[in-house]
């Protein structure tokens, strides 16, 4: 009999980096996500394959039961090892999980690889929901990293995520009625999300700057007009740009455009939200950036 999982992609909004010290953050889940399909296989172990949004095999592998329980690399660096860690972990919350079991699965991505939408947090909270274990814990044993993106991964609507103590997360509700002057941008990259948390590490942790993006987050939840979330946005820009001492990207790429623009998670890659109407789409779209998504095609 086939199980199946499914989990939603993520964009952060607010509090990127400050949401690792407790801020509180608003994510979003996306209209695209993944899904992992177990089935019963012809051997013991597990058959592995992963399929991109084209339907094309872009990894393929097949683990024995030993090489599940064998200790994995600490730092994983390729598909092959970070699979192996993340099974492995598994095996320990779960020692018969994988017993006398033959096994495949199948993963299913319904966005680009290269989107950044969230292919690991997805494939994250699918093998905990498949094995009923903690999917936070199996992050930080993963990836690592804050744990919005699995806050995501398991809701349908607009969330507030605090990770103090334990992780918690509220339902909310964006009553923005500007949507349709709301899009999001692929920068051509993708970001490693480790190198800007290795940079905001650096920084000495500011009580102060988690109660302003406490206070923006909020007001961000209430903006009544287009106008005030463009000078949230500004202000958000300008508080992670003076703390990790980093240009915004409108200053660095987009100096011209005459509206707001906000990074989303890690600075540097993925996508980018921005203010404007359809007309300023070819703004940007002159100048390379040609995957641009209106709000209502991303966020679920």
């Amino acid at each position: 009999m086939e199980k199946i999982f499914y989990s939603h992609g993520k964009l952060l909004l607010t509090a990127e980096y400050f949401v690792l010290d407790g801020a509180d953050a608003l994510a979003v889940p996306c209209k695209f996500g993944q899904t992992l399909k177990v089935s019963t296989g012809k051997k013991e172990g597990i058959v592995w394959e992963s399929y991109d949004i084209e339907g094309n095999t872009w990894f393929t592998s097949y683990f024995t039961p030993e090489f599940i329980k064998e200790e994995p690399n600490n730092k994983p660096t390729n598909t092959l090892q970070i699979l192996q860690k993340i099974l492995h972990f598994v095996y320990q919350k779960k020692s018969n999980f994988f017993d006398k079991k033959a096994l495949v699965c199948k993963t299913f991505l319904e966005f680009p690889r290269n989107w950044g939408l969230g292919s690991s947090s997805t494939l994250i909270n699918n093998i905990a929901s498949w094995a009923n274990i903690d999917a936070y814990e199996l992050l930080e044993k993963s990836f690592g990293g804050s744990g919005y993106d699995i806050a995501s991964a398991q809701n349908s609507t607009p969330i507030l995520y605090n990770r103090y103590g334990l992780p918690r997360t509220q339902a909310v509700s964006l009553d923005w009625e500007f949507t349709d002057r709301i899009f999001f941008v692929h920068r051509n990259k993708k970001q490693d999300s480790k190198e800007g948390i290795a940079r905001y590490r650096k920084q000495v942790k500011n009580i102060e700057k988690l109660s302003e993006i406490n206070n923006l987050t909020q007001e961000f939840l209430s903006a009544s007009t287009i106008e005030r979330l463009g000078n949230l946005i500004e202000k958000h820009e300008a508080i992670v740009s003076n703390y990790l001492n980093l240009k915004p990207i409108k200053e660095e790429l987009f100096p011209d455009y005459p509206y707001a623009i906000k990074s989303l998670g890690a600075w540097g890659g993925d996508f980018f939200m921005v203010i404007g109407s359809e007309e300023e789409q070819d703004y940007f779209k002159k100048k390379g950036y040609n995957t641009i998504l209106p709000f209502t095609k991303m966020v679920l």
